[in-house]
């Protein structure tokens, strides 16, 4: 069987049970009074029955302690998952957007989420959602944007025209006849 980690001597079950009081991150309070009981001088598996854990997971805690102190023991955030395109992918991506699709060449007149994830499936062999991309884009910078339809005969002369020569129909209203 082998030895038990020592714990860092520059703190004392005191100053974890001051700690813990202060804190107001429940999982850290339990880990902290679970190490104050090794400091006090119970035994490991005590010290586990105090934190509600294995004597494993005690160990856990007190190499995160060792190495971190107090702040060790809080629950970090999960990384989550990494990104599938890199950082030359969505500068690719980027320029692609920025300089927008050629008919002729690209088969659309403007750039949909379906039609850059089956760009990026071509160019590169990943297979992504809309959803990702459409993210990826926001993240880059970029907004969805639609541009207003104009009707293709449409003449802004004579509509500046009409503007300006139309009389205003609204006057400000007499007085109120009396009730009749």
């Amino acid at each position: 069987m082998g030895t038990a980690i020592g714990l860092r001597a520059d703190y004392s079950g005191a100053d974890l049970r001051k700690a813990a009081k202060g804190s107001r991150d429940a999982s850290q309070v339990r880990r902290l009074l679970a190490l104050a009981a090794i400091y006090d001088g119970a035994s490991r598996g005590d010290a586990a029955a105090v934190g509600g854990v294995d004597r494993q997971t005690l160990r856990d805690w007190v190499l995160w302690f060792n190495e971190e102190g107090p702040d060790g023991l809080i629950d970090g955030k999960a990384p989550g998952k990494a990104r599938k395109l890199d950082a030359g992918q969505l500068k690719a991506l980027a320029d692609i957007v920025e300089r927008g699709p050629y008919p002729s060449v690209d088969g659309v007149v403007r750039w949909r989420l379906v039609d850059l994830q089956a760009w990026i499936l071509e160019e590169f062999g990943i297979s992504i959602s809309e959803t990702t991309v459409g993210r990826e884009l926001k993240a880059l910078g970029f907004r969805k944007l639609t541009a207003r339809p104009r009707a293709h005969d449409a003449n802004e002369l004579a509509q500046e025209d009409f503007k300006k020569s139309s009389p205003k129909r609204w006057k400000k209203s007499g007085r109120k006849s009396a009730a009749a």
